[in-house]
């Protein structure tokens, strides 16, 4: 019996674990997962459990080489950033994997921007807004000034998807989209690190930086896989659109976090648009990617609680409102704010939220003018002024019709298209070891592309 060639990819989020299996049109063709749940470090705080999760991952991926069913020819890692595994010289885990909202000590912070600020500058040199642990180069320094026994043990520190790599081959090595995702460690003008990296001779522990495609060619339990060297999972979910789409483009990822990426900016961070919230990540060749970010699926959430108590009526209230120009009229006709905003700062919000509205269809399109404000303002400041740019939209918000048709209608001058991407972060993973090129037809086939046109202003 012929087996299929596929490419597996462990694809490691905060929650879920997954295992899929890709067919050479990446197809997925198999898929497991599991639910780990956390540790406590030293201090007591929550942590990725990584002996439980080391231990899963080989057995699943023995157990399929075992199977008949598929001939896996490759394989690559996909995680969350801004966590780092620290090895000593025998390969051998040192500390916990900590996790990126533990609180560090406000004094080691200071010292650091004392050092190597001022502030701003940093924050628009590295794209990493002072973010504590989030900025993983901090954990770092932190662990050198509060564990100096630690540190000095300290042989190779791994970010997560480049550890996961090293757990099937060995052989430590860093990749441009770990080291470029708010880790206040690059100098995105030098194409280095930073200087404060070679001052504080962090840079000996961390191993040499190879392109994001790169992968060895290796005997597995006695059988030849190419293995990659994983990569971010922001800039997994990117590359399939930057491999199919000839145009320059925006994709906007939607869920808890709203995040728009531009990876066709030429132009550096601004202290303007670092004071927006602007970020830098990093294309799999080092090449910066503007990116800017809103805690809107978060608010959303919170204000739909809201309403629902408000009008008295169903949590899931919001799922069957479709998008009505005559209200969208009535309401803009003589806008004025009305939201006070849980988890956003906006200049314009009043200081307590005042409804003015009979019914739930009313407020909620107030709720969503108000919203995808916001959201517009955020993608139009890494679109800056110079090009036109494709908008694609993945993520829970494509189906939300309010929220599109706002959306196409506040930013006509873009085609705006759709995508369901729920294998995003997995299939860019596949594709970045892949030899395969993606044709303009990818994102149809494979992505459920949909285009939107805007409403007709009567």
């Amino acid at each position: 019996m012929s087996q299929n060639k596929v490419t597996a990819v462990f694809d490691i989020g905060k929650t879920n674990k997954k295992f899929f299996l890709f067919d050479e049109e990446f197809q997925e063709v198999h898929r497991e997962y599991i639910r780990i749940d956390e540790i406590k470090d030293e201090d007591g705080f929550p942590t990725e459990n990584l002996e439980a999760l080391k231990n899963w991952m080989k057995k699943v991926f023995n157990d399929i080489l075992k199977t008949d069913r598929f001939d896996i020819t490759a394989i690559n890692f996909s995680t969350y950033g801004a966590s780092l595994v620290h090895l000593d010289e025998n390969g051998n885990v040192l500390t916990p994997l900590y996790n990126y909202t533990k609180q560090i000590d406000e004094s080691v912070i200071d010292s650091f921007y004392q050092k190597y600020g001022p502030e701003e500058d940093f924050e628009q040199i590295t794209g990493s807004p002072k973010s504590g642990m989030l900025n993983s180069g901090m954990q770092l320094y932190w662990i050198k000034k509060n564990k100096p026994e630690v540190f000095k043990r300290i042989k190779y520190s791994l970010h997560l998807p480049q550890y996961l790599s090293y757990i099937f081959t060995g052989i430590p090595i860093s990749e441009y989209t770990s080291i470029g995702c708010h880790t206040a460690l690059w100098d995105y003008n030098k194409r280095d690190y930073h200087r404060w990296v070679y001052d504080e001779k962090i840079h000996l522990i961390l191993p040499p930086i190879v392109s994001t495609e790169t992968s060895f060619n290796m005997n597995y339990n006695g059988k030849r896989i190419k293995i990659g060297v994983g990569i971010h999972d922001s800039s997994a979910a990117l590359l399939p659109y930057v491999r199919s789409v000839k145009e320059d483009f925006i994709l906007v990822s939607t869920g808890t976090w709203s995040i728009s990426f531009n990876p066709f900016s030429d132009s550096k961070l601004s202290k303007e648009e670092v004071e927006n919230g602007c970020i830098n990540y990093m294309r799999i060749n080092g090449k910066a990617v503007k990116a800017s970010r809103i805690f809107l699926g978060n608010e959303y959430k919170r204000q739909i609680e809201f309403l629902s108590e408000y009008y008295k009526v169903p949590r899931d209230f919001h799922k069957n409102i479709i998008f009505d120009y005559d209200i969208y009229y009535e309401i803009t006709k003589d806008f004025e704010p009305m939201f006070r905003w849980e988890s956003l700062e906006t200049e314009t919000m009043p200081r307590k939220t005042i409804l003015k509205y009979p019914n739930i269809e009313e407020a909620y399109h107030q709720l969503m003018i108000e919203l995808v404000t916001i959201q517009a303002e955020s993608i139009k400041i890494v679109a800056g002024n110079t090009k036109s740019y494709k908008l694609f939209v993945d993520g829970g918000f494509t189906d939300n019709n309010v929220y599109i048709q706002l959306l196409s209608h506040y930013l006509r001058n873009m085609s705006l298209r759709t995508t369901k991407a729920s294998l995003g972060s997995a299939l860019g993973a596949a594709i970045a070891i892949s030899d395969k090129k993606l044709n303009s037809k990818f994102l149809k086939k494979n992505y459920s592309l949909k285009k939107h046109v805007p409403f007709i202003i009567k």
